[in-house]
């Protein structure tokens, strides 16, 4: 794997992935004459904390510096060039040629092992108007500078967030911090993609429990001058709907598309997803080219497919993993997990390994269960439920992704799920993890627990599971019925829907045609259920359903418990009250 008599290693582009290939490298090295070329001013900054840079969460761009090109040479000997663009790779002769961006000057630099890292260019998709003053993309620290001058001098009251990816989301929240009237415009039916529906509802009510007005499934066709009625100091940002949107500013979150110029131009494998093509040991089509970072395309660990996963985590892995087999230490990049997770004011959401919309398409069978466990034990003063949600096979019960949203121990049970997933573990595997325990952390019973024992009980079959969509009063696109036409056919031929919660519980809401017989009465009342229909039982959370249904089918019913009970239902369908 080491590529014979190395002594020359270039790197092109920093940040991430580039700047810890070089760190590693020298490691291993010290002899090697290592050069990295960025053709940004800076080498080594803190991508993911460019939003809160914006909002002043973070006081000065400083804080963002990883590295400079000073600090890399003093510390790892290492050539730095900042604003030094590479312009072509040739591979025959093993050179790159060089642009320095401020004086013009023309350069080569020879290799013998080439690390491409150029990363992501956000997306421009041909919207009229894109380009005008006051739209701004957020990808490094002068676009953040740019956003901040124009708040400053542009007297900016209301901006439009479009895209409601982790960046939109976090620029929104940063921007209301500011003071700003924000709106967040989102051509899919939900924010954050890598959560299924049900679970990113919980982000739309948290986002529009905080003043920021939410267009979801309205995607901008126009950005176009303001009217002489619209005040707006960048545009009148124009949506599908017809809506028009007066903006001071607009921040366009739509995604990143992989930087292949280079590759492409140097005749190196790109997929059909738009990303450089490399193997498991990050090697390109060219033999002394490895490649890094956004712009490659990499293994889904759960489902196999080729994928595009923009993260810091993954990238500054596979730097290391590629100066590895550069300097004859053979290492492989197993995939991506996916692992990711959002502080959306006050609330914390992630997700680690598939979804179920990413399983459907894969074609590999699951299964899903919700539940509410609280984030530490519920005797304990600050205790706050959190909406959990794993997914696993349904014959070995193996762990397939797991997400999760809430306002406190979201990101700790993300982690233990994502070490799971790793591992290869099991719900079984959950059940029987042995976590910290104390009243102020947790339950001795962990939500990472419960959620494997729930799981558990689904494969033994003490329970089947009914999901949310299944109980679905907004019509499909395909279903033209009225609600209450939707209710009868399924009070006629489906299942029976029954709410076991208390009367103060039901008074505050509930699903229509459900009929109510609270727990404590349910013995004594089987007698007023239909045995020759399936029953669907809900509470509020999922356990009280849980004894529900095992004291029904004990008794010869036909029962399945809603999965997430009427806490996920209501968000899922309605958009409910984050404190249901």
């Amino acid at each position: 794997m080491k590529v014979a008599g190395t002594k020359r290693l270039v790197i092109v582009g920093g940040v991430a992935g580039g700047a810890s290939a070089a760190a590693r490298a020298r490691r291993l090295c010290e002899d090697c004459d290592i050069t990295i070329f960025e053709r940004g001013p800076h080498v080594s900054f803190a991508t993911c904390g460019l939003p809160y840079f914006a909002g002043g969460e973070i006081a000065g761009q400083d804080r963002l510096l990883v590295q400079t090109p000073e600090s890399l040479r003093e510390r790892f000997n290492l050539d730095v060039r900042v604003r030094a663009e590479v312009t072509a790779i040739d591979r025959a002769n093993r050179r790159v040629k060089v642009r320095e961006l401020d004086s013009g000057r023309a350069c080569e630099q020879p290799y013998d092992a080439l690390v491409l890292s150029p990363g992501a260019a956000p997306l421009k998709p041909p919207i009229p108007g894109l380009d005008r003053p006051g739209h701004f993309p957020v990808r490094n620290i002068p676009d953040v500078e740019k956003i901040m001058a124009w708040i400053a001098n542009a007297s900016v009251r209301r901006a439009v967030v479009v895209g409601g990816g982790y960046v939109g989301l976090e620029m929104a929240e940063q921007l209301r911090r500011r003071g700003l009237a924000v709106t967040v415009v989102e051509a899919l039916a939900q924010v954050m993609t890598p959560l299924d529906p049900e679970m990113a509802a919980w982000l739309h009510a948290e986002l529009r429990a905080n003043g920021v007005e939410l267009y979801l499934g309205d995607a901008v066709s126009a950005f176009e001058a303001p009217t002489a009625d619209e005040s707006a100091r960048a545009s009148a940002v124009v949506l599908k709907s017809g809506k028009r949107l007066p903006a001071d500013l607009v921040v366009l979150g739509l995604g990143v598309r992989p930087e292949i110029g280079l590759a492409k131009s140097a005749g190196l494998e790109i997929s059909a997803r738009g990303g450089i093509r490399v193997n498991e040991h990050l090697q390109t089509s060219d033999p002394n080219i490895w490649a890094v970072g956004d712009a490659i395309e990499v293994r889904d660990a759960v489902t196999g497919a080729w994928s595009l996963v923009p993260l810091a985590g993954p990238a500054s892995r596979q730097g290391r993993i590629a100066a590895d087999n550069i300097l004859g230490r053979p290492s492989r990049y197993e995939g991506t997990w996916g692992t990711a997770i959002l502080r959306l004011f006050g609330l914390t959401a992630g997700c680690a390994g598939a979804n179920e919309k990413c399983l459907r398409k894969a074609g590999i069978p699951h299964q899903a269960v919700h539940l509410h466990p609280n984030s530490h034990a519920g005797y304990y003063p600050g205790a706050e439920p959190m909406a959990l949600k794993i997914l696993f096979a349904p014959g070995t019960g193996k762990l397939l992704g797991a997400q999760a949203v809430g306002r406190e121990g979201v990101d700790k049970r993300l982690d233990v799920l994502a070490t799971a997933l790793k591992a290869g573990l099991t719900v079984h595997d959950l059940a029987e993890l042995e976590l910290a325990y104390a009243p102020p952390f947790g339950s001795a019973k962990d939500p990472v627990n419960l959620a494997g024992m729930v799981a558990q009980n689904v494969l033994a079959g003490d329970v089947q599971i009914a999901q949310w969509h299944e109980i679905q009063p907004v019509p499909r696109p395909s279903d033209t019925r009225s609600t209450s036409e939707r209710e009868s056919a399924r009070a006629e031929g489906g299942f029976v829907l029954l709410d076991v919660r208390n009367p103060d519980e039901r008074a505050r809401g509930c699903i229509p045609g459900s009929i109510h017989i609270p727990l404590p009465q349910l013995r004594a009342r089987c007698g007023e259920l239909p045995r020759n229909r399936e029953i669907v039982v809900y509470c509020r959370s999922g356990q009280r359903s849980y004894y529900a249904c095992r004291i029904l089918m004990q008794r010869g019913f036909r029962a399945r418990n809603l999965a997430g009970s009427y806490r996920t239902w209501r968000m899922a369908t309605n958009g409910g009250d984050l404190n249901l």
